[in-house]
């Protein structure tokens, strides 16, 4: 899995799955951290007040990954959701898959086909693409560049992370995420228009 290509989702996805007459009703959305993930979940528990279960797993940009089985036997619903997602490489999601009792037990093996067909189902309707690698940059400037700065970021079609207006009086420093394949460009992009007054770097973290 270290060489697979790290994937993402298209967008929202759904799909509904039935056993012995309970319904499983997958869901699953990009998430940016674990707080916009727990915001799903909450909301698919409002979605569905009367359900007897919400079973769910994430598994977070920097590859955090987390379930619940909510209720059911261990082992039976989050783990194999989350098995569905890391087995496709992607990142940046959280799966919820929702269920109606329909009266009759499932047993431990029905419980993991039946969640996991649930979360395939809402996964291949999502669909999934290459995640392109990013770079976060630090760069140094000088008051008097900032606002080209900030332009060279956009122009770039990158983020700004954070602002250090504060760590040293004749500069500031800007941490800004762009695609790994634009970072050497920009970097020179930066040096050239600054007459190498400005510079930037990757950042690999403190």
């Amino acid at each position: 899995m270290a060489d697979a290509v790290r994937m993402k989702l298209c967008g929202y996805g759904t799909g509904e799955y039935e056993e012995k007459r309970s319904r499983f009703i997958g869901e699953l959305w990009p998430v940016s951290d674990e707080a916009e993930a727990r915001r799903y979940i909450d909301g698919a528990r409002k979605k569905y007040p009367d359900a007897r279960h919400h079973c769910w797993a994430w598994v977070l940009p920097d590859g955090a990954f987390r379930w619940s089985d909510d209720g059911e036997p261990g082992g039976t619903a989050g783990a194999p959701m989350a098995d569905i997602l890391r087995s496709v490489n992607v990142y940046g999601v959280v799966c919820v898959v929702t269920r109606y009792f329909g009266g009759t037990l499932l047993g431990s093996g029905g419980l993991v086909r039946a969640y996991s067909k649930a979360a395939s189902l809402a996964l291949a309707d999502a669909g999934i693409e290459p995640d392109p690698e990013k770079a976060v940059l630090e760069i140094t400037c000088r008051w008097e560049s900032l606002d080209r700065v900030h332009r060279l970021v956009r122009e770039y079609g990158g983020a700004l992370l954070d602002t250090d207006y504060e760590s040293n009086p004749s500069c500031a420093i800007l941490r800004a995420e762009l695609l790994e394949s634009d970072a050497d460009g920009f970097i020179a992009r930066l040096t050239d228009m600054t007459g190498g007054k400005d510079s930037a770097a990757r950042y690999r973290g403190k």
